[in-house]
């Protein structure tokens, strides 16, 4: 019984080691890389979102507004008293 599942053990293991290496190991062929392509649909007007920067700016006061908020909530209340008399 005990060799038993020391060798399931080992087997899921083996499989959990072996399946990226087998996934790596599969080459796709030219022929169905090419026939797959990507269709780009065509803009009458380009976005200037990102070039004014706006998005990495709202990323960086989010970003630091959670910073802020994890601060706030690990400094909390620290009151542990017990309720009961």
């Amino acid at each position: 019984m005990r060799f038993g599942k020391i060798s399931l053990a080992a087997l899921a293991a083996t499989s959990l080691v072996a399946a990226p290496v087998a996934a790596q190991a599969v080459q796709t062929s030219k022929t169905s890389a090419e026939a797959v392509k990507r269709a780009n649909a065509k803009l009458k007007k380009e976005s200037k979102f990102g070039e004014q920067g706006g998005s990495g700016t709202i990323i960086a006061i989010v970003a630091a507004a959670a910073i802020i908020a994890g601060i706030v909530i690990a400094a909390g209340n620290n009151d542990d008293k017990p309720t009961s008399p």
